[in-house]
């Protein structure tokens, strides 16, 4: 059994070139992992932050589980979300972050292979808007290339 990926977050290649990826468990609560296998999560506009010797996953959406007890009435679907890593791990990333302007991004959500819920953090660094046109740039003539290629071999 591999993992299992419930959410990518397809806007972080766009707007962020990635230059290191960290994997990362999650503090989540029964109902938020309920949900999460549902599939109904958004990791798009989601980044960490720190505190002390600690991590946190910000504004990422997680619904509301739909067959969720009554007891929980005030549920914050964009609540901070402490992240599970070693302390020495989150002391290099916080200084990373820091000096050099780079920003830690979630790219996926998945399921390991015990179900533990689990997030693959990108390390990466903001594009700027000619960046991000020349990239769509390169990215349609690979797919005009594949399609010649593609018609050449029929």
């Amino acid at each position: 059994m591999d993992k299992k990926i419930v959410s990518t977050n397809r806007k972080a290649f766009h707007e962020y070139e990635i230059l290191d990826r960290y994997d990362a468990g999650l503090v989540l609560d029964g109902y938020e992992v309920k949900s999460i296998r549902q599939g109904n999560v958004n990791l798009t506009d989601g980044f960490v932050s720190f505190k002390k010797d600690e991590a946190f996953l910000e504004n990422i959406h997680i619904a509301p589980y739909a067959q969720q007890s009554t007891h929980v009435q005030d549920y914050n679907s964009r609540r901070k979300r402490k992240l599970l890593m070693h302390k020495q791990e989150i002391v290099r990333l916080y200084h990373r972050v820091r000096e050099k302007g780079l920003t830690l991004i979630p790219i996926e959500l998945y399921f390991s292979e015990h179900g533990f819920a689990k997030i693959n953090l990108g390390l990466g660094k903001g594009k700027r808007t000619h960046d991000k046109r020349e990239s769509i740039k390169r990215k349609e003539i690979d797919r005009e290339l594949r399609q010649e290629h593609k018609a050449r071999n029929r």
